[in-house]
C-alpha cells in the first residue's frame, strides 16, 4: 500500500487484525493487515515519531516532536480527541506507556529529561533526568522499570514503583551514538542497536535483563 514518505514507528493491534502507521509531515494511518485495504487515517500537526497503543480501550499516544505535543487518537473514530502540551523539555521523540498504572512516559532530549503524564487526563505528574540523545523508552511491566537507551553511550535503568520516585538503579556503558533499542519480554534482554563509528563495528548487542 502507499502512503507518503519518511515512515516510522509501526504498530500491530492483534484484537482487530489493524496495523498503525505513522508518516509523512503528520499522519497517523490504520490499516487493515488481512487485505492491505487503508481503512482510514489521522492528520497531525507535525511528523509523528513514536507512539503506543492502548489495549483495553481505543486511544493511541502520539508524540509530535516538531509542535511540542502528547497527541491522543481516538483509532475507532479515526480522529484526534485529546492534545498535551509538552513544556518541561523539548525534541519528545521516544515514549512508553504503563496501561494499567495509567502513566506515558515522554522521552525528551532537550533537556535529557522522562515526562510522566497521567493518562486519564493529561496531566503531568513528574519528570527526571535521563541519559543524552535518548530514541526509545521500554516499560517492563513484570518488574516496573523504565529502560532508556540514548546516543550519549549508556542505558539507564529506573524504578517506577511509587514509592521509589523513579530512582535510577542502573547506568550500563553502551556505545556512542547507540540510541535505538528494543526490549523483548519473551527473551527478557534489551537489544541495542550500536552504529559503526571510531573503530566500532556495527552490531547489535543483547544485554539480559534481571
Amino acid at each position: 500500500m502507499r502512503l507518503g514518505d519518511d515512515a516510522d514507528n509501526v504498530r500491530y493491534d492483534a484484537k482487530t487484525s489493524r496495523i498503525y502507521v505513522g508518516y509523512g509531515d503528520g499522519a497517523l494511518a490504520a490499516i487493515d493487515a488481512r487485505d492491505g485495504t487503508v481503512l482510514g487515517q489521522v492528520r497531525l500537526s507535525g511528523h509523528p515519531e513514536s507512539f503506543q497503543l492502548e489495549q483495553d480501550g481505543p486511544r493511541a499516544f502520539v508524540n509530535v516532536p516538531s509542535a511540542g505535543k502528547l497527541v491522543v487518537v481516538d483509532r475507532v473514530a479515526m480522529k484526534v480527541i485529546a492534545t498535551w502540551p509538552v513544556t518541561t523539555a523539548s525534541a519528545n521523540f521516544p515514549l512508553a506507556f504503563d496501561e494499567s498504572g495509567h502513566r506515558v512516559f515522554v522521552g525528551c532530549r532537550h533537556p535529557a529529561k522522562v515526562i510522566v503524564y497521567d493518562s486519564s487526563g493529561g496531566k503531568e505528574v513528574a519528570s527526571f533526568d535521563i541519559v543524552g540523545d535518548t530514541d526509545d523508552i521500554f516499560f517492563d511491566k513484570v518488574r516496573e522499570r523504565l529502560y532508556v537507551s540514548g546516543g550519549e553511550g549508556f542505558v539507564d535503568v529506573f524504578d517506577t514503583r511509587p514509592d521509589r520516585h523513579f530512582s535510577r538503579i542502573a547506568r550500563v556503558s553502551t556505545a556512542p551514538g547507540a540510541r535505538t533499542s528494543l526490549y523483548v519480554q519473551a527473551l527478557d534482554g534489551l537489544l541495542v542497536a550500536v552504529p559503526r563509528r571510531d573503530g566500532q563495528k556495527a552490531e547489535v548487542r543483547v544485554y539480559a535483563v534481571r
